[in-house]
């Protein structure tokens, strides 16, 4: 079986040798912690954030070492989508128990508080940059999760297994291909 790091890998793209972190402390604070090492709510920062980034960088736990954000791994992703300028966190998400075969394994923009992305069109930017794959996107402005990509016919008929129309057969076929082994909707 594969490891969520080799998945990220295989979805995303290497961690690109270019890119940095510099600044950005965005996961820190808005992503959920669950590991036997450490853990701690979404929207939290972490206790050991300081005014300065990580205040221990040097011995943070396993999580924090191998977990990057799409814009680290994404060379198409411009500087102004990295998470702090940007008001978006790209990142893979992992569902241990989805509801349907398009949260199991996903890509998942979410909306930061306080970010003008929608209004300013960059959001719709980096939609379209990643949703040219045969990978789910979801999109989280703070108040639902919508599924982006494969848009919502194809979506339709994947998870109803209803015969596709000509026009969207070979697309269906591809996700059914891809995620039939997930199985529909409960």
């Amino acid at each position: 079986m594969q490891t969520q790091a080799d998945l990220e890998t295989i979805l995303l793209g290497p961690v690109l040798a270019e890119r940095t972190c510099g600044d950005c402390t965005v996961c820190c604070t808005a992503l959920v912690v669950d590991t036997p090492e450490f853990a701690k709510p979404a929207g939290t920062p972490c206790v050991h954030l300081t005014g300065k980034g990580c205040g221990i960088h040097p011995v943070r736990p396993p999580i924090c070492r191998t977990w990057f954000c799409a814009w680290r791994r994404v060379a198409s992703l411009t500087e102004e989508t990295r998470p702090d300028r940007s008001g978006l966190l790209v990142s893979l998400n992992f569902v241990r128990e989805p509801q349907n075969c398009f949260e199991g394994v996903s890509i998942n923009i979410r909306v930061l508080a306080g970010s003008d992305a929608i209004a300013t069109g960059l959001a719709g930017k980096v939609l379209d940059t990643l949703c040219d794959q045969l990978v789910p996107v979801w999109f989280s402005d703070g108040s639902k999760k919508m599924l982006m990509h494969p848009d919502k016919d194809v979506a339709h008929f994947v998870l109803t297994g209803d015969p596709a129309p000509p026009n969207l057969a070979d697309e269906v076929a591809a996700w059914r291909d891809r995620y039939g082994v997930f199985g529909g909707s409960d």
